[in-house]
């Protein structure tokens, strides 16, 4: 699937100076829909994508900046793993948090694009255009993104429409999966095994992950720890957003030194409380938390993506995907600041059922 989102959109984009990096971005878009992962979504990406852009001369610091950030777009896209463990946490409505993701990721995938189109402007040689591909070719390989919009749509869908639960979403879409895989022999026995494997895996993590949040919030809530923080903040003669800023920024210094979603996970409990103290609407800073938690996975030194990339492409200078990811660090700010002043374009997906 991931290879077929990749054709199309590079197909589309590759003539394009930065074209094949811009492709990139926009089949991460597509398979974070379908995945929930950002390791996932840039490790599978990446292994498309870098040879890609190895072989027609772009620079090394474009083409794993681009994979590092565009794997990123599977916390913010649901059916995100970030959104879900937030949604338990807090006791919110995943579905909501799942429709409030959408037009934040959008906006994230539109910012990169915007930031590779920026780069290439400056250094053209840091993205070679590609060869150009006929209107009709285009047409044609939009057949390649109907897989993964179809399980989207049947998974998002089926949970707004209230066909099943978020767990039966996840059973749906594994078994939609199945129906335009198997049948086309593009699923091994090995691959099935494979990924059988990798979700056993990040299952056990979020049930720890999860179990430890548990215990740690009964200890908050026995020493009041959140209520009295919140009702302090509340006291100050500052503006909510001042206190704001402090947070996030919490947030990004955490996740340069601590695993982004565990450190997610430790603090919810106490940030949580206190954003809804300070009059914030509960789904919008859920987003929020969620995007400054996107930074701390491409942020070093601790910065997942990062690794994942350097070992896909080992031939690569840690310090030049170091590099890289400043620009698109950029990119998520901005992104944050976009919410903070309409954050409308979260919430109006969700309104739009009430």
């Amino acid at each position: 699937i991931a290879e077929r989102l990749y054709n199309s959109a590079y197909k589309w984009f590759g003539h394009w100076r930065g074209g094949l990096a811009i492709a990139t971005i926009g089949a991460d878009e597509l398979f974070a829909a379908i995945c929930g992962s950002n390791t996932a979504t840039a490790a599978t990406m990446g292994k498309v994508a870098l040879p890609q852009m190895q072989k027609y001369g772009y620079d090394n610091m474009l083409s794993s900046g681009t994979v590092v950030t565009g794997g990123t777009l599977g916390t913010v896209m649901p059916p995100s793993v970030v959104l879900i463990i937030i949604g338990l946490q807090t006791e919110q409505s995943i579905i909501k948090l799942f429709l409030a993701g959408i037009l934040p990721a959008v906006l994230l995938g539109i910012l990169f694009v915007l930031t590779i189109f920026v780069l290439c402007r400056i250094k053209p040689d840091y993205g070679p255009a590609g060869p150009k591909t006929s209107f009709v070719e285009k047409i044609i390989t939009l057949t390649g993104i109907i897989e993964a919009v179809t399980i989207f749509v049947l998974v998002i869908g089926g949970l707004y429409a209230g066909w099943f639960t978020p767990t039966e979403a996840g059973a749906g879409g594994v078994f939609f999966t199945l129906c335009v895989t198997v049948p086309f022999g593009r699923l091994s026995l090995k691959g099935l095994l494979s990924s059988i494997k990798d979700t056993l895996k990040i299952s056990c993590m979020v049930f720890f992950l999860v179990t430890g949040a548990i215990i740690f919030g009964h200890f908050l809530a026995v020493t009041r720890l959140p209520f009295e923080l919140a009702d302090y903040a509340a006291s100050l003669q500052v503006s909510p957003y001042i206190i704001l800023t402090i947070v996030l920024f919490i947030y990004f210094v955490g996740g340069c030194f601590i695993d982004s979603l565990g450190f997610l996970v430790l603090t919810i409990p106490i940030f949580f409380p206190l954003g809804i103290a300070l009059g914030f609407d509960p789904i919008w800073y859920s987003i929020i938390l969620t995007m400054v938690t996107t930074m701390g996975a491409i942020t070093p030194p601790v910065g997942v993506n990062i690794y994942v990339v350097k070992a896909l492409a080992p031939e690569i200078e840690l310090s030049t995907i170091f590099k890289s990811v400043s620009f698109f660090l950029m990119a998520c700010v901005v992104c944050i600041i976009i919410l903070t002043i309409f954050p409308q374009i979260a919430l109006f997906i969700p309104g739009m059922g009430q």
